[in-house]
C-alpha cells in the first residue's frame, strides 16, 4: 500500500476544524487566532487501492445480546458507568489538576487486575517509583498491574499487542505522541492522531481502556472537539482541590443515563465511596437558618436531599446582580420573576445570591421551588418551618408544576427523619396524607400557596445595608 505523504495545514486548537491556509478566525467555530500549523497525513494521494472491502450486514442479522460488563468493586463508580464497564469501550477521564484523577485511575486499574485479569497503565506524566509511591499511599500491592512509563504511540501499540490486558489505563492522552507527526505532544494533531488509534485498538481487541485527560483555563476538554465525539465515555471530576468531596459525573455516556453522579471523599488511602450523599450534604446544616431550604432532587435513578442556600442584600448598584452557583442562571431570573410577579416578593432592588451546598449541581426544573422558598426568606429574615423538604416546578404564571418520581422523592426526605414535603398539586388531585412509607405531603397549586406554608405569618426586623458614613473612615 503506498505511503501517505505528509503536508501542512491547519488546524482550530477550539473544534479540530482543518483549512489549508491560515485564517485570523476559524470559520466553524468563530474562535480567533486558534489555528495553528500542523503536518497531517494527505490520505488521497495514498489511493485506495489496497484497502480491504468492510462487509455490510442486515440489521435484522445482527445479535442484540448485551456485552457482559466488567463490574467494579467501586459499586459507586459502576451506577455512573451505566452497570460497569463495557468491553471494548473507550472512555475519558477529565477535570482540574489535583483533583484525584490518577488516584482514581489507580484504584480502578488495582481492582481490575484484583478480579479479572492483568491491567497496564500507562504514565506519560510520572516515573515508576512516583507511580509506586502513590500505590503504597493507597495500600496498592500492584500484582496483575503492570507499569510502563512511556510515551511513544508505537511503544505503547506494541507493549500492547504482546500482554493484552483486561483493561487498559493512559495518563495521560495529551502526552503521547506519534513520530509520524511533527506537531508537538498534546497539539491538536497529537491528541486527535494518538486517540485515533487507541480507539481502532480497543475496537479491533475489545480491551476497554481509559484515557485521563487535562483541561483549559475555561473548565473545557484540551485538545479537539473530535476527541469528545470519538470516546465512548465522558467522565468529568469536580470539586474543591482544598476540600474533601470529589464529584463524579457522566456528561456522555453510550452504554448508560448521563444523570448519575457518584461522591468520593478524598482521604489520605485515596478516594473512599460516598454511599449515602443525602446525609453527607446535609451533615453540617444548621436546623433554623435563614435562607436554607432542602430539596429533594432526582441524579439519574437515585433520589437525594441536597441543601439550597440564598441570600439577599439590598443593592447598591443601578442594576442588581444575581449570582447562581449550582443551578442554571437563566432558571434563578425565572424564579425571581414568578417571585416578583406572582407572590408579590420585591425584588427589584435586591442583590440574591444562589448557592447549592456540597457543590451538587440542580440540572432539574424540580428544584425551582426550593430557590424560590429560600429567596423568600432571606428576603423576610426569617427561617423555613423546621423538618420540611420542598420539591417543584414553577411556571409563568406562578403554579407549582407537576414532577416525575415524587414518591421515591418523598420516600427519601423520610429516611432522613424530615416530616412534611411541599410539592405540586393538581385540580384532580385528592389530598392525602403522604405515600406509604413516607412523610406528610403538603400539594399546593401556586407558588403563593407554598409560601404561606413554608413561612409563617409573624415577620423578623428584615437586615438592612450598614451606612456608609460607619465604620472606618466615616464621619463621626
Amino acid at each position: 500500500m503506498p505511503r501517505a505523504r505528509l503536508k501542512s495545514a491547519f488546524v482550530c486548537d477550539s473544534c479540530g476544524y482543518e483549512t489549508p491556509k491560515w485564517e485570523g478566525r476559524c470559520p466553524a467555530c468563530s474562535e480567533w487566532n486558534t489555528l495553528s500549523e500542523v503536518a497531517v497525513a494527505d490520505r488521497a494521494a495514498a489511493g485506495r487501492a489496497d484497502v480491504p472491502a468492510t462487509p455490510a450486514r442486515e440489521l435484522s442479522q445482527v445479535s442484540t445480546r448485551e456485552l457482559p460488563r466488567i463490574e467494579l468493586s467501586l459499586g459507586e463508580f459502576n451506577r455512573v458507568l451505566g452497570g460497569g464497564v463495557v468491553p471494548g469501550s473507550l472512555a475519558l477521564l477529565y477535570g482540574e489538576p489535583g483533583i484525584g484523577k490518577s488516584t482514581l485511575l489507580l484504584q480502578l486499574a488495582a481492582a481490575v487486575s484484583a478480579s479479572h485479569g492483568q491491567t497496564l497503565y500507562v504514565s506519560g506524566e510520572e516515573s515508576a517509583p512516583q507511580v509506586k509511591m502513590r500505590a503504597d499511599r493507597l495500600g496498592i500491592d500492584g500484582r496483575g498491574l503492570f507499569l510502563l512509563p512511556e510515551t511513544n504511540l508505537a511503544a505503547v501499540l506494541a507493549r500492547l499487542d504482546a500482554h493484552r490486558p483486561a483493561l487498559l489505563v493512559v495518563d495521560s492522552i495529551q502526552t503521547l505522541h506519534d513520530d509520524n507527526l511533527t506537531a508537538a505532544p498534546g497539539s491538536v494533531a497529537q491528541i486527535r492522531e494518538c486517540a485515533q488509534r487507541l480507539m481502532d485498538w480497543v475496537k479491533d481487541t475489545g480491551t476497554p481502556a481509559f484515557l485521563s485527560g487535562h483541561v483549559t483555563k475555561e473548565g473545557d476538554v484540551a485538545g479537539p472537539r473530535l476527541l469528545e465525539h470519538l470516546v465512548d465515555v465522558v467522565l468529568y471530576m469536580e470539586g474543591d482541590a482544598n476540600g474533601a468531596w470529589r464529584l463524579l459525573r457522566s456528561t456522555k455516556n453510550r452504554f448508560g443515563s448521563t444523570n448519575e453522579i457518584c461522591v468520593f471523599d478524598m482521604a489520605a488511602e485515596g478516594l473512599k465511596e460516598v454511599k449515602d450523599p443525602s446525609r453527607t450534604f446535609l451533615a453540617k446544616r444548621t436546623d433554623g437558618a435563614i435562607g436554607s431550604v432542602i430539596v429533594a432532587t432526582m441524579k439519574g435513578s437515585r433520589p437525594m436531599l441536597v441543601e439550597v442556600q440564598a441570600l439577599t442584600m439590598p443593592s447598591m448598584l443601578p442594576q442588581p446582580r444575581r449570582v447562581a452557583t449550582g443551578i442554571d442562571f437563566n432558571r434563578l431570573l425565572l424564579v425571581c420573576a414568578v417571585l416578583s410577579r406572582h407572590a408579590g416578593v420585591a425584588l427589584a432592588g435586591q442583590d440574591i445570591v444562589v448557592n447549592v451546598a456540597g457543590g451538587v449541581r440542580l440540572n432539574e426544573p424540580a428544584g425551582d421551588l426550593g430557590v424560590a422558598l429560600a429567596i423568600a426568606s432571606s428576603l423576610k429574615n426569617q427561617p423555613i418551618a423546621s423538618g420540611i423538604a420542598a420539591v417543584g416546578e414553577l411556571g409563568l404564571t406562578g403554579e407549582v408544576r407537576a414532577v416525575s418520581q415524587l414518591e421515591r422523592r418523598v420516600q427519601e426526605a423520610a429516611r432522613l427523619g424530615l416530616g412534611h414535603c411541599i410539592g405540586p398539586g393538581g385540580p384532580g388531585d385528592d389530598e392525602r396524607p403522604g405515600f406509604p412509607g413516607g412523610p406528610a405531603v403538603s400539594q399546593v397549586r401556586t407558588l403563593a400557596e407554598a409560601l404561606r406554608l413554608a413561612l409563617p405569618q409573624q415577620e423578623r426586623a428584615p437586615v438592612r445595608p450598614r451606612p456608609a458614613s460607619a465604620g472606618f473612615g466615616g464621619r463621626r
